[in-house]
């Protein structure tokens, strides 16, 4: 997977998967000034609420995990909720 990938992926979907931000985040030091400005564009996306943090259905035999990490939920997406409603 690449960048480029991911984000034409997340793009024509609308979802960006939890392993798939994990992924990102964990290459960020190995990517190109080009690979950095698109997974700055997919945070913007994000942010923007025009891609969702979920799971795509690719068949039955795969399904979504339950949940997404414990911490992503309160140190990530509840913290950004509150502060945009301020």
């Amino acid at each position: 997977m690449t960048v480029g990938e991911l984000y034409l992926e997340s793009l024509a979907t609308g979802i960006i998967t939890p392993t798939e931000l994990t992924w990102l985040t964990h290459g960020q030091d190995r990517f190109s000034r080009l690979e950095e400005a698109t997974a700055l564009r997919l945070g913007r996306l994000l942010d923007q609420g025009d891609i969702q943090l979920g799971c795509r259905l690719v068949s039955a035999d795969t399904p979504c995990p339950e949940s997404p990490t414990p911490g992503v939920l309160e140190e990530w997406i509840e913290p950004l909720g509150r502060q945009r409603h301020r």
